[in-house]
């Protein structure tokens, strides 16, 4: 089976996390343009009005002096500290899934993410995806690669699955979330969505679910 090639994002949905689960061999894209609205920055989880987008404040290119016209690595994004995104993220955890059964459980693991403050986002993504693997008892190997190739041969490209803004056709089955009461099942959230709300059984979960393969 051949590697499946795939974005470092911010934690990850749980589309990327089923085809990770699944995969004999992972390699990560390293080399790639940053682009925006993206899983590299961003993420969905849900709280009392349904759903709701987190988002890391990056350094505009502006910022650094480069030209707005060029194209900036995504491994040279940095975030914006001067913002309290963190504090901000970590209270949007606690009001979404303090009730739900497994938050409490990873709580003080996933807290010190928040409390450190990373320059680089693929550095802090890289440490978020780490804690995920974790959580999941995945056996936490993988590569990255050292050139971009628009059109890989030799992997499964599932770099698509980054876009923030499509699904690819992806339903991930019903697991139970904390208010689904409200504004019912929402899918393809933060793998943290599923982490606090089914624990242990989530590894089993992902590999259960059907991910197409032709995203490339």
């Amino acid at each position: 089976m051949k590697p499946v090639l795939l974005h470092p994002s911010y934690f990850g949905p749980i589309s990327q996390w089923t085809a990770i689960a699944k995969a004999d061999k992972v390699i990560f894209e390293n080399e790639d343009n940053y682009q925006k609205q993206t899983y590299r920055n961003r993420m969905y989880i849900y709280d009392a009005n349904g759903r709701l987008t987190l988002n890391i404040p990056i350094k505009h290119t502006s910022a650094l002096g480069l030209s707005k016209k060029g194209h900036q690595k995504y491994k040279d994004v940095q975030i914006e500290n001067e913002f309290d995104w963190q504090t901000q993220h970590w209270r949007a955890f606690k009001a979404s899934y303090q009730t739900s059964p497994f938050f409490e459980f990873y709580e003080d693991e996933l807290h010190p993410i928040y409390s450190r403050k990373f320059k680089f986002l693929m550095d802090l993504n890289y440490h978020c995806m780490a804690f995920v693997a974790d959580c999941l008892q995945l056996d936490w190997k993988y590569n990255k690669t050292d050139e971009f190739i628009l059109k890989p041969q030799d992997n499964t490209n599932l770099r698509n699955l980054i876009n923030a803004k499509s699904n690819h056709g992806f339903e991930n089955s019903k697991y139970t979330q904390v208010f689904e009461s409200k504004a019912g099942f929402l899918p393809n959230l933060c793998i943290l969505d599923l982490i606090f709300n089914e624990g242990n059984a989530s590894l089993e979960y992902l590999l259960a679910q059907d991910l197409k393969t032709d995203l490339g």
